[in-house]
């Protein structure tokens, strides 16, 4: 991949924070800054939002439907920034996500908020594959392993504040105000990209390899739709749940195909295994995220600030292996660095099941998942590497909206079954509910580690 060299600078920069690239890196990570405190803060007082509204039974679609979403979002900008660049996509996916925060500060229904999520996801979809273009177009490629693992710690403040400060808010003020003060925030750090935004604008486009039409966001709406399938059938009662929701499953793979790069469902060497395990790293993190607080707070009888701790553990273990793996020397291979995040990850899913079937102390909860964040700390800023390294520039866009895809179509359609098997062993009655789930994100997890291994274009 040829590498630009930004601001028309006569040589490559060596650092992240060089002058013609310190204000993109703090707009950059800014906008991820918001987008983890974002998450993190859902997750914790999903509990209380799903109460308040009455919403139990789509406890499950309200995480979802915005990874579904946000599936459409890395299509529109993934085509959007290979035609004309990732500036116009990143303001775009800015606004959307904007008005997605305001819709579900403002929602006085579960549906409403619902619809709030859905735009918040739209928006945070195209965000991400944008930003990625821009890393591609102005960071040379020796950076992407530091700025990739400085994305992924732009997880630690957040941690340390998002969980406990939006359970404080939402207990002391009013959930609703959780969503409200993002959106200040927001346009702070579009004001510290646009600097780099103005020098994508005068750049001319690149000719693309992949074509923008209509069918790939026909496709991603399909996905969308049938991951919401899938989660709607988990809240359906009697035979038809489950063939309901495996038809959405089989939809969705079908939907996937046209856009992912050839040989990715197969799971073939190289780029396409690459992109499928971080489906697969998603699957089992995300899905076991959602419900570890509901975990803590309903048969530990936490409140929602302290069981949002544990999510805090997992962010500050993610960011330092994050740190650690951009220290590592090149002649670490990065099959070798993916195959230890892919075990620390099992072993940190496989300490959660165990803890809800043993009913162990919250201590042993919190150890796993430390283990599982430093997994996936190690690993996501590599497999970012990897796929801008099998990327041109006509084709940046389509490469970073496929990993994108992969990501939060594995995370949307765990959480969906996830949310399935929940229900279908007896949901929060006997708390069987707590222990399927957990099993189901730990088969995932132990899954990754054997696609890890074809990470390499070629065996050993």
């Amino acid at each position: 991949m040829t590498s630009k060299i930004p601001l028309g600078a006569q040589s490559a920069p060596t650092s992240v924070i060089a002058p013609e690239l310190v204000w993109t890196t703090i707009g950059a990570f800014a906008l991820i800054f918001l987008g983890a405190f974002e998450t993190l803060a859902v997750t914790t007082i999903m509990p209380t939002i799903s109460r308040d509204l009455d919403g139990q039974s789509l406890y499950s679609v309200a995480f979802s439907s915005t990874l579904a979403a946000s599936v459409i979002g890395m299509v529109l900008a993934g085509r959007w920034s290979d035609r004309t660049g990732p500036a116009r996509p990143l303001i775009a996916a800015m606004a959307v996500f904007t008005v997605g925060l305001l819709v579900a500060g403002l929602a006085g229904t579960m549906g409403i908020f619902i619809v709030g999520r859905f735009l918040q996801g739209l928006g945070s979809g195209a965000l991400i594959v944008a930003l990625y273009v821009v890393v591609a177009r102005l960071y040379p490629s020796a950076l992407h392993p530091k700025i990739f693992g400085l994305f992924a710690s732009a997880w630690v403040l957040p941690s340390l504040i998002g969980p406990p400060l939006a359970g404080v808010v939402a207990e002391q003020v009013s959930w609703h105000w959780v969503f409200f003060g993002v959106v200040v925030l927001v346009a702070g750090a579009a004001g510290a990209i646009l600097p780099a935004l103005r020098l994508l604008l005068s750049r001319p486009a690149l000719a693309v390899q992949h074509t923008s039409g209509r069918g790939a966001i026909v496709w991603a709406l399909v996905v969308a739709l049938a991951v919401m399938g899938i989660s709607l059938g988990g809240e359906r009662e009697g035979a038809l749940a489950w063939p309901l929701a495996l038809g959405a499953f089989v939809v969705a793979i079908v939907s996937l195909r046209p856009l992912l790069p050839a040989g990715a469902l197969t799971f073939h060497r190289g780029l396409p295994a690459t992109i499928m395990l971080r489906g697969l790293f998603a699957a089992a993190f995300f899905s076991t995220e959602v419900y570890l607080p509901y975990l803590l707070n309903e048969r530990y009888g936490l409140p929602p600030w302290l069981a949002g701790l544990i999510l805090t553990v997992g962010a500050v273990s993610w960011a330092a292996g994050s740190a650690l793996q951009g220290r590592l020397s090149d002649d670490v291979a990065h099959a070798k660095v993916v195959g230890v995040g892919a075990l620390l990850l099992s072993i940190g899913i496989a300490t959660q099941f165990i803890t809800a079937y043993f009913s162990l102390s919250v201590w042993v909860a919190a150890a796993g998942w430390l283990v599982a964040g430093a997994g996936m700390g190690i690993t996501y800023p590599r497999i970012s590497t990897l796929v801008l390294a099998h990327s041109t520039g006509r084709d940046q866009g389509f490469n970073s909206a496929a990993l994108s895809i992969a990501d939060a179509a594995g995370g949307a359609i765990a959480i969906a079954f996830g949310g399935l098997v929940f229900s279908a062993s007896g949901g929060l009655e006997r708390g069987a509910g707590f222990v399927a789930a957990l099993a189901l994100a730990t088969v995932f997890a132990l899954s990754a580690i054997l696609i890890a291994a074809r990470v390499r274009t070629k065996p050993l």
